[in-house]
């Protein structure tokens, strides 16, 4: 274990107390603070196993959320950023130690995507529920065509470099500052990470430390500005962690690894039909 992986690893233990100590604060004071019910936990389960596996827990998460009119749509980026942040720290936890890759190019890019969620979730917080709406919608179609072209081979394979220098490393923090502010609108971060680190010639199995050790402080750090402004839904945040912790446990170190082509095309269904609901709502002012 090299000394920037320490390092992470003591800054998500901190990340870990503050979140749990600043949710504890702030349930008593919740008037929507309830148990999950079981179809949320199960959500939580299901998303997270994915997520372990690389498949991203936002888009399934939100289709779900709007299919099943669980949650509010102003209210699914909090509840997306409160409930998956301790299962993908938990992820982080096995993929980061597991993939040696470049420590300076692992630090830039979690400290960019941490910035990038504390900037972006003081300015979602304070949308309106017509805008973040047109947000996610926009966001879900994006997300259902990358999975298109995932599946469709349209998409670099990466390189098999484990390193980024020069212009390549300053592009890919920057673009990783971006894709943390989005990570608070609730538009995952997993699927376009690991196409724009494959563009710049990296090995696909580099992205995983990357991506999950940016999201792993990122969302806490972006959950502390929900918890301030209470724009989240209590249950089914609750639900998808206590859910999501048993499902990325099992995808590590059970299940391992799936045929995962046949689950995206589901998925792109899914996401497409929630993505034009998300919008219809949006233009109705529902």
């Amino acid at each position: 274990m090299n000394r920037a992986q320490i390092y992470f690893f003591v800054a998500l233990g901190l990340a870990a107390i503050a979140f749990i100590a600043t949710a504890l604060r702030a349930a008593p004071r919740r008037e929507d603070r309830r148990a999950p019910a079981p179809e949320e936990i199960v959500i939580g389960l299901v998303t997270d196993f994915f997520d372990a596996l690389g498949i991203g827990s936002f888009a399934p998460s939100t289709a779900i959320f709007k299919l099943r009119r669980m949650v509010p749509d102003e209210l699914i980026p909090g509840t997306l950023n409160v409930g998956h942040a301790l299962p993908v720290m938990l992820e982080a936890l096995v993929f980061v130690g597991a993939v040696i890759i470049d420590p300076v190019l692992l630090a830039a890019m979690i400290a960019s995507a941490t910035a990038g969620a504390w900037l972006g979730a003081g300015i979602v917080a304070g949308l309106s529920r017509r805008a973040i709406q047109m947000v996610m919608g926009s966001a879900l179609l994006t997300a259902g065509c990358i999975f298109v072209a995932v599946n469709l081979g349209l998409l670099p394979g990466g390189g098999v470099a484990m390193q980024l220098g020069g212009w390549r490393f300053t592009l890919a923090v920057a673009l990783n500052f971006v894709l943390g502010a989005l990570m608070s609108a609730g538009i995952g971060l997993y699927a376009p990470c690991m196409i724009m680190l494959a563009l710049l010639g990296m090995h696909p199995i580099a992205s995983f430390p990357i991506m999950m050790g940016a999201c792993a402080l990122l969302q806490p750090v972006a959950s502390l500005r929900f918890f301030q402004t209470g724009a989240f839904a209590f249950g089914p945040s609750l639900g998808l962690t206590l859910g999501g912790i048993p499902g990325v446990l099992t995808a590590a170190f059970v299940v391992k690894s799936l045929p995962l082509t046949a689950l995206r095309w589901l998925v792109v269904g899914v996401v497409a039909y929630a993505a034009f609901a998300m919008i219809r709502s949006a233009q109705r002012g529902a």
